[in-house]
């Protein structure tokens, strides 16, 4: 049964998805957006998410246009990002393995399209308390290419998202998860979908006809309208935006590797394969790298999956700052091979190759006051307090004489002839197995802290190959007629490892790409 027709039919309702949806609505086109969560589920992985995109600028004066007002902008030191320092962040990150075109257009892109988010209605700040350090003379020193986030951060970037939409007449039907593509001589024309019992669409909200309440209004519908049964809604053009396979464990140990059903889900539960299936299904080639993904240092303590209160505060990443250590009491990283926007996203699966896939990210009184207040102050942060090594060890359940070698060790071997300089790769290094490269701060000071963390997966690297326009792409290399991806269903960005920020800009820009042809 076709319940509908329309020009454009989005699947997915994070930043991508309604980047695609607000572009393809600003050239008149009559959109839906199906997002598989209610309302109090929506928003995809970008919910979880600080808020950050990485963007190529030229200083501080060409982003004050979309800024919000800030008075520390008079004593801030933003150096200049260009797009070929972008491009070339990408190629040293993921070691050339990243698509130079998709690439080039991402960030030669980036600026422009967080200028048009901004026309629509979306806020954007400099991220103080994340990404800049004070320096001696009392300035805020942005450092790592990475500044911008959104206001409110990802609660606050759906929120934006979903008054925009409702401003630009797309509707929004919400407890609607899509199946399967609709193909008609080869091209992709619509997309069955059904109810997404079980996960919380709100009682009241279906009528009895297999079709969702409001289904007929026109447009600018946000309501939790749901589908009792299912069916279908054809369209000129579906853009899927529908995001990895990454919550659903069967598939991480199939494509990432024995141990990977044992992380835990950062982000959104809702992110289970179910539009790859789908396309792949109908015709559409791999794309990108299907055996890593984007994965941090996540709270111990934390549940299976993602915190809709807390979100991206139950990660750790002031890790450059101290010394990671494994249940042996010994470390097996280099916490300041580089910024940590450029590790983190690897590091969680460093830590998941750890015995029992645990590790602690350790401290002492000196460093503590520098560590990030919304992190490791959050509430619930599973954190050890000792007097002395020895006494931390044991709390942590540590081999305790190993553990006190090697923090000996570790204070031993500090270069103590480079300042120390956070904004700055320094030099200062522990020059021990692993080495530390920068940032070595002896762990000397009473009392000791130590954060247990583990593997907390955020979105998977693998997706569907597409053009620069994500039109999808097939095994022959020929599009898939009517088929269109964005966000992080579009493979081959990144791989191995990704520069911070990149994954919410890279949804906007690829999303209105899509939303400008569809």
């Amino acid at each position: 049964m076709i319940d509908d027709r329309y020009d454009v039919v989005v699947v997915g309702g994070g930043n991508a998805g309604f980047c695609a949806a607000l572009a393809a609505a600003g050239r008149g086109r009559r959109v839906l957006l199906l997002e598989k969560g209610a309302p109090d589920e929506a928003g995809g992985n970008s919910y979880y998410t600080a808020g950050a995109f990485r963007v190529a600028h030229a200083g501080l004066p060409d982003l004050a246009g979309i800024l919000d007002h800030d008075d520390r902008h008079a004593a801030t030191v933003l150096p200049r990002y260009p797009a070929e320092a972008f491009v070339a962040d990408l190629e040293r990150v993921t070691e050339g393995r990243t698509d130079p075109v998709l690439a080039g257009v991402l960030a030669a892109e980036s600026r422009a399209t967080l200028g048009w988010l901004h026309t629509r209605g979306l806020r954007f700040r400099l991220m103080y308390e994340r990404q800049s350090y004070r320096d001696a003379a009392g300035r805020h020193t942005f450092w790592g290419g990475l500044a911008i986030g959104s206001t409110g951060g990802g609660k606050g970037l759906i929120a934006q998202h979903t008054a925009a939409a409702t401003a630009a007449g797309i509707e929004v039907r919400y407890g609607h998860r899509a199946e399967a593509l609709v193909l008609r001589d080869g091209r992709v024309t619509g997309v069955r979908y059904r109810a997404a019992t079980g996960l919380g669409v709100p009682a009241g909200t279906e009528d009895s006809g297999g079709t969702a309440a409001g289904s007929d209004s026109g447009g600018g519908s946000t309501d939790g309208g749901g589908a009792d049964g299912g069916g279908t809604v054809e369209a000129e053009s579906v853009v899927l935006a529908a995001g990895g396979f990454e919550a659903d464990p069967e598939w991480r140990r199939a494509y990432l590797g024995d141990g990977w059903e044992r992380a835990l889900v950062r982000g959104t539960p809702l992110n289970t394969g179910d539009m790859l299936r789908a396309a792949l299904a109908a015709g559409a080639d791999r794309g990108g790298d299907w055996s890593s993904c984007h994965s941090v240092a996540w709270d111990a303590g934390a549940s299976g999956t993602g915190d809709r209160t807390l979100t991206n505060r139950l990660t750790r990443q002031s890790y450059p700052l101290g010394i990671v250590v494994n249940r042996d009491g010994r470390r097996f990283l280099d916490e300041g091979a580089d910024f940590r926007n450029y590790t983190y996203a690897r590091y969680g699966g460093e830590i998941l190759r750890q015995p029992g896939g645990v590790a602690f990210q350790v401290f002492d009184a000196a460093t503590r006051p520098m560590l990030r207040t919304e992190e490791y102050d959050a509430p619930g942060a599973t954190e050890i307090v000792a007097s002395s090594p020895a006494d931390l060890a044991d709390a942590m359940g540590v081999h305790v004489d190993t553990f006190v070698e090697t923090v000996a060790a570790f204070n031993r071997s500090i270069d103590t002839s480079a300042p120390f300089d956070p904004s700055v790769k320094d030099g200062r290094a522990a020059r021990t197995s692993p080495p530390k490269s920068n940032w070595a701060l002896p762990i000397s000071t009473p009392p000791f802290y130590a954060f247990p963390v583990t593997c907390g997966i955020t979105f998977t690297f693998g997706g569907l190959r597409a053009d620069d326009h994500g039109r999808v792409l097939t095994a022959g290399g020929g599009h898939l007629p009517g088929l269109f991806v964005c966000g992080e269903m579009l493979g081959g960005l990144f791989s191995g490892n990704y520069p911070g920020g990149s994954g919410l800009t890279a949804g906007a820009v690829f999303g209105r790409r899509a939303g400008l042809l569809a």
